[in-house]
């Protein structure tokens, strides 16, 4: 049994779905983008590329974390 995926993670499969994007994309672009706060990359990637606020929060939480544990 497989155990199923938790937190920001779990939205990614619906993001990739929706924006038709994969999430290594989005990825790459939440880390080229001068911006360092939380807030501030969800405001822009809903502006700026559509997304929702839920789905742009996940990539973001999800990024910014990757980057504090490298």
């Amino acid at each position: 049994m497989t155990e199923a995926t938790k937190g920001p993670a779990s939205y990614f499969p619906s993001i990739e779905t929706k924006y038709g994007r994969p999430v290594t994309e989005w990825k790459d672009l939440i880390r080229s983008s001068p911006l360092t706060k939380h807030m501030e990359i969800v405001a822009w990637l809903k502006t700026e590329h559509g997304l929702g606020h839920g789905h742009a929060n996940a990539l973001v939480a999800h990024t910014l974390a990757e980057n504090r544990d490298a």
